[in-house]
């Protein structure tokens, strides 16, 4: 018998977009064509209402913008906890389908954040990707820093504030960070991916600017120190105690230019990074593999794999990390719990099929629900009794 994979996206998320891409062309379809699953998704609109129905597995319903006639009209599903979990589609003869397996597929807030996987965790449920503390981890910026420095894996010069000190005093925020940090900076929203809010600042004035960004985005803010001589690499990589790193990635951009969202999405790497001489990355940007000194390269590698057993990484992720080119020193930047499109591109080039990948993640899926399982979670005491 067919194992049910309920795949979730979608959420109350900046990067919405994004996972209905990550959803559809790199989670539903390779599951279909494997043939050994029944495929349900699960969509989350951006006001937080759940439908689920084959049609949404359509892309070509979201580009033509039926997807809001669609959720209009659909009435919304509902989740039944029964030691297990099962979906029950809206109607008087619907009943519960039980989920085997759960793939996330959800960017940012409310998913990748690790919000969804408390929920599977508590239904009991294997599900794929990381376990709720590791995403907790990986989609907070400063917290990932701070756990990769604990373990004596290298950053780059960081300071961050609150929102609220931001609006408090802005002026006394932008004399601290100015005489602890040297221009340029980066400015981000703590909690983000995908760009979104990040800004490269050379002066107070933008710094300033910048600042009210990411505020508006976040109620953390980071503020980072640029590296020199860079080289910025991403490693994706697989597994829970085994480790399987692809490629190391190199993004190719001019010295003064980042990937902002639109650079990313929108613009093919940019007017100046984008050619179609170019190899063939995320979004046709990338050299693939990066063409580093081999022992940078073996560097890059181990880094990666400190950074994914440091934060307690499973399943899958993608750590970026940042080279000075001149020092040979490698810094980590920031990890992706759910790399868009699952950085399939990246893996193609490395060996692994959009199928084989799948069926990979399902299978440490079961693997680290197994072990969890063993764990005693009960107590027996007569506490109770007392009372």
């Amino acid at each position: 018998m067919k194992k049910t994979v309920a795949v979730f996206f979608g959420g109350r998320s900046t990067e919405h977009d994004i996972s209905i891409i990550t959803a559809i062309s790199a989670v539903i379809k390779p599951l279909e064509l494997t043939g050994a699953y029944t495929v349900v998704p699960i969509y989350i609109t951006k006001t937080g209402k759940w439908v689920s129905d084959p049609i949404l597995a359509d892309i070509s319903l979201y580009q033509t913008k039926k997807i809001n006639e669609f959720v209009e009209t659909a009435k919304p599903m509902s989740i039944v906890f029964d030691g297990g979990m099962s979906i029950v589609k809206a109607g008087l003869r619907s009943k519960p389908q039980p989920i085997d397996i759960a793939f996330p597929a959800m960017h940012g807030p409310y998913g990748e954040d690790g919000s969804l996987m408390g929920l599977l965790r508590m239904a009991g449920i294997p599900f794929v990707g990381n376990d709720m503390d590791a995403s907790v981890i990986a989609m907070d910026k400063v917290l990932a820093k701070q756990v990769a420095q604990a373990n004596g894996i290298s950053t780059s010069r960081f300071l961050t504030f609150s929102k609220e000190q931001l609006k408090v005093d802005i002026e006394s925020a932008v004399a601290t960070i100015t005489k602890k940090l040297r221009y340029p900076l980066f400015v981000k929203p703590s909690h983000l991916g995908s760009s979104i809010g990040i800004t490269r600042v050379k002066t107070d004035q933008e710094l300033r600017n910048a600042v009210e960004v990411a505020a508006y985005y976040d109620t953390k803010i980071i503020i980072e120190e640029a590296v020199g001589n860079l080289i910025e690499v991403t490693v994706p990589i697989i597994g829970n105690e085994v480790l399987t790193p692809a490629l190391v990635e190199r993004p190719l951009a001019h010295d003064e230019e980042f990937f902002d969202f639109n650079t990313k999405y929108m613009s093919q790497g940019g007017k100046k990074g984008g050619s179609a001489k170019q190899p063939a990355g995320a979004q046709g940007y990338s050299e693939l593999p990066a063409k580093i000194a081999e022992p940078l390269y073996k560097k890059a590698v181990e880094t990666a794999e400190a950074v994914y057993r440091a934060i307690g990484a499973g399943g899958i992720a993608r750590i970026d990390l940042l080279i000075d080119s001149k020092t040979g020193d490698v810094y980590f930047n920031e990890v992706n719990p759910l790399p868009g499109s699952l950085y399939a591109h990246n893996w193609r080039a490395a060996g692994v099929s959009s199928v084989e990948l799948v069926q990979r993640l399902i299978e440490y899926a079961e693997e680290h629900h197994a072990a969890q399982q063993k764990l005693e979670t009960t107590f027996t005491s007569s506490f109770l009794q007392q009372f």
